[in-house]
């Protein structure tokens, strides 16, 4: 959510950073609604001192034995004109929320200008594209006559987009898990097993909703909604705090399945495990103050690159545009892993800092040292990695002129027994 004080200061920058999103927004009932609001409080603030001068007049006459009929009469209708005042406030502040709720984040100035993900700006490449003396196969070719992914099984008891994982297959996914969160922990994050349901006011607090709440899967009529990521528990954990200054920063990771909808990916992907309705990943979240956000955001990158590297997958690192970026994000890095069946990089993970726009929508603060006043966290998360992907990754890149797929040695201490599938 953004700040009501920079809509009102300055709409016409804010539209100028959103239509660099591709976002087009007249803000114009933003400063409607605010101007009403503030009117009307005005307006309460002059009743109230015209009420306490009332009762201090009501005071004195009847310590000198006058009649303050008249007084206490007004005084008695200045109340009534201020809670009718305060009650018309309430749907003014409800219509308010509402509207800042759909308002996307504005992008940061480094984000450069530009409408799709071919406008990206790359910024690394690491690792050497494999090259076959055969004709490689898609992992989900490969994967099914290995039998570690069964798809024909997946879609009789669930339907598209899901996909049964045996055997190695299954094994791999838990390698992964352990090996990600290891490696999380090392680099100082509390791991976290948080619930995979959670409340409508998580998925606010995090933008999840209103504006996606069809790509969600809601459970017991919409009282409990599937997380899309665990980014939302992650952030929602101290949704409603303030944190003392020592508590910065905060750094999480968990590994969750995620469940999407994907309500607007009709045709994309259709085949193998790229674009699932559930799929297993390792995220990362950090809380910090707003002075460090970029220092993290570059920390927080590193993270999820070296899980790549010493998986031995070749990748590159891209800088999103602007039209590219998703509602919260201010600024977001894209990894991309080589796909052998696509002929190209394909995202994997994406580190995003979301500056202080979560934090204002799920009223998160923090006490700086030596101040009164509260200020707002900054939240950035990311994925290290999405599972699925890193296991069609390897089977692509691993694979072997017999039709088996070689397991990175990172991987093989996670997997006593396994050097190859």
């Amino acid at each position: 959510m953004l700040d009501i004080r920079r809509i009102r200061q300055n709409p016409q920058e804010i539209e100028t950073l959103l239509a660099k999103k591709n976002v087009v927004m007249d803000l114009g009932k933003v400063q409607k609604l605010d101007e009403d609001r503030r009117s009307i409080l005005a307006q309460i603030e002059t009743l109230k001192a015209e009420r306490n001068q009332n009762s201090e007049q009501v005071s004195t006459r009847k310590k000198r034995g006058e009649d303050a009929t008249d007084l206490i009469e007004r005084t008695r209708d200045v109340g009534d004109r201020i809670r009718a005042l305060e009650a018309s406030i309430a749907p003014l502040d409800e219509e308010l929320r509402h509207f800042l709720l759909t308002v996307p984040n504005t992008p940061l100035p480094e984000v450069p200008n530009g409408n799709t993900a071919e406008d990206n700006v790359e910024l690394h490449r690491e690792g050497s594209i494999p090259r076959f003396s055969f004709a490689p196969q898609p992992h989900w070719d490969l994967g099914e006559s290995l039998g570690i992914f069964d798809f024909e099984r997946a879609r009789k008891i669930s339907g598209a987009r899901f996909t049964v994982f045996k055997g190695p297959g299954a094994r791999l996914i838990r390698a992964l898990a352990n090996y990600m969160l290891d490696h999380a922990r090392d680099r100082g994050y509390l791991e976290i097993a948080p619930p995979y349901l959670v409340n409508y006011d998580s998925m606010v607090g995090t933008g999840q909703f209103p504006k996606f709440i069809e790509d969600a899967f809601a459970v017991d009529d919409h009282r409990y909604y599937l997380i899309p990521t665990a980014e939302v528990p992650l952030t929602n954990l101290h949704r409603g705090e303030i944190l003392a200054s020592d508590d910065l920063p905060l750094k999480y990771c968990a590994y969750t399945p995620s469940f999407r909808a994907e309500a607007g990916a009709a045709g994309r992907d259709t085949r193998g495990v790229i674009r699932q309705h559930q799929f297993d990943k390792v995220e990362l979240v950090r809380i910090v103050a707003p002075e460090t956000s970029t220092e993290a955001m570059d920390a927080m990158l590193r993270d999820a690159e070296t899980l790549l590297e010493e998986l031995g997958l070749p990748y590159r690192t891209v800088l999103l545009c602007g039209g590219d970026m998703g509602f919260g994000q201010a600024k977001t890095y894209d990894i991309e892993v080589w796909m052998p069946s696509y002929d190209r990089y394909v995202e994997i993970s994406s580190v995003s800092n979301m500056t202080d726009f979560q934090a204002r929508r799920s009223d998160m603060r923090y006490r700086p040292h030596g101040s009164k006043k509260t200020e707002f966290v900054h939240t950035l998360n990311g994925s290290a990695l999405a599972i699925g992907r890193t296991i069609a990754a390897i089977v692509e890149n691993y694979q072997t002129a017999t039709g088996h797929v070689r397991i990175p040695k990172v991987l093989q201490s996670y997997m006593p027994g396994f050097e190859e599938i």
